[in-house]
């Protein structure tokens, strides 16, 4: 089921002239070269803008990428497949939980693995978590962008208390690590249910604050309205994903079209734009987020009992305390460690619905421990390049708008 948005009637501003002045390429003044970035402030990230102007009007807009590259599908392909665990944590970093799982997801499909049903209820749980955190961030930081600081200060606080359930789950509260492939180190500790619920019963008040904050407060939506417009056939043309896509109207989202960790079994609403702007975006994302909760709750309410973990011994490592007193585990703990899993040969590809959008994994296997080859579809990347066409005819303060509704990680974008 599809929520879709009307925007409220705000005052016409000049979108219509700027519209004129890009389609004709008539300038109004003399053309000067700006350089938005790589400075962090405004861009999210070391992300740098060339942007050609008239006046203040944008006519050209160059994004340049690669200034936070790591070259962490390189480092991938010389690791065994549980120790290039951390690094996907420093993909999209506000969301690490949600790149462990889509990477561990991935690794599994080539292996032919399928979680127990409390296995995937915990994943369920970490990226709904996850989703909730990065949107949280992405929110407050595009409205202190605009100006809207006391938005900032609500949305950090909410944050915060996720990244206590969090350090609860896993003893980290940023770079996680808590996934394996096959599973998870641990179970859910005693009383973490009653932690989660207890914050949702809680963070209903400050998301309703929020929403009361900006959703009609007429700066917003004049910085935000008419802004970046990204049309459902640009969107589609452009790989766009994520909130980002179904802001423009289309409704997809890879936990509905190809769903994975049993999220069939959840019942929840996909919220869709009517315009494609920046405010759809915005609205998208609110919603989004109410929509993890409704997720998390049932979850709360109907976790499976049974282990976490897949079926197979000889990928995984044995308990602690067995590696402690036979010999057996003590051979196969040094094996797996030595060697990594047996991977099979093979190709796969697996995406999952990230907070940014899809994050996709190809994997090329040749057998062993090692992968052949791992290319990493980061969707703030993807989604970046839509830039060049929604910028020119805005002015120069519209892309702090549109930047901070697209809401991207460099991280992820450079890799």
């Amino acid at each position: 089921m599809a929520t879709t948005f009307a925007q409220p009637d705000t005052l016409a501003r000049s979108a219509a002239s700027l519209q004129a002045i890009q389609k004709t390429g008539e300038l109004l003044g003399e053309s000067l070269t700006l350089n938005m970035g790589p400075s962090h402030p405004s861009t999210h990230g070391v992300l740098r803008i060339v942007l050609e102007l008239d006046g203040e009007i944008i006519t050209k807009a160059t994004p340049e990428v690669g200034y936070l590259h790591r070259g962490d599908e390189k480092i991938a392909e010389n690791m065994q497949y549980n120790q290039f665990i951390p690094y996907t944590d420093r993909l999209d970093y506000l969301a690490p939980l949600s790149n462990n799982i889509a990477y561990a997801l991935a690794v599994e499909k080539l292996m032919g693995w399928e979680l127990p049903p409390r296995g995937k209820a915990i994943r369920v749980l970490c990226c709904e978590l996850a989703r909730i955190s990065s949107h949280l961030l992405g929110l407050g930081a595009n409205a202190m962008d605009l100006g809207a600081t006391t938005v900032f200060l609500y949305t950090f606080t909410e944050r915060e208390k996720i990244h206590n359930l969090i350090e609860q789950l896993t003893g980290a509260r940023f770079t996680t690590s808590y996934t394996r492939i096959g599973g998870q180190t641990h179970d859910l500790p005693d009383g973490f249910l009653a932690g989660v619920t207890s914050f949702l019963d809680s963070f209903q008040t400050p998301l309703e604050d929020i929403d009361n904050l900006l959703t009609r407060n007429k700066i917003f939506i004049d910085r935000t309205k008419d802004i970046g417009v990204i049309s459902a056939a640009d969107a589609i043309a452009y790989a766009i994903s994520g909130p980002n896509l179904r802001g423009s109207g289309v409704e997809h989202d890879i936990r509905r079209a190809n769903p994975y960790l049993d999220y069939h079994l959840y019942d929840f609403d996909i919220p869709v734009g009517s315009v494609g702007d920046a405010y759809d975006r915005y609205l998208v994302r609110m919603e989004e987020i109410r929509q993890s909760i409704r997720i998390l709750r049932q979850l709360v309410q109907k976790m499976p009992s049974g282990p976490i973990n897949c079926a197979d011994p000889k990928g995984l490592l044995p308990p602690k305390e067995a590696v402690l007193t036979k010999m057996e585990e003590l051979i196969h703990h040094f094996l797996i460690n030595t060697q990594g899993i047996d991977a099979p040969a093979g190709e796969v590809y697996f995406s999952a619905e990230n907070p940014k959008g899809e994050l996709g994994f190809y994997i090329c296997s040749k057998g062993g421990g090692v992968p052949y080859r791992l290319k990493i579809r980061g969707p703030s990347f993807v989604n970046l390049s839509i830039l060049p066409k929604v910028l020119p005819g805005l002015f120069i303060s519209d892309v702090v708008s549109t930047l901070g509704s697209i809401d991207m990680v460099m991280g992820e974008s450079d890799r």
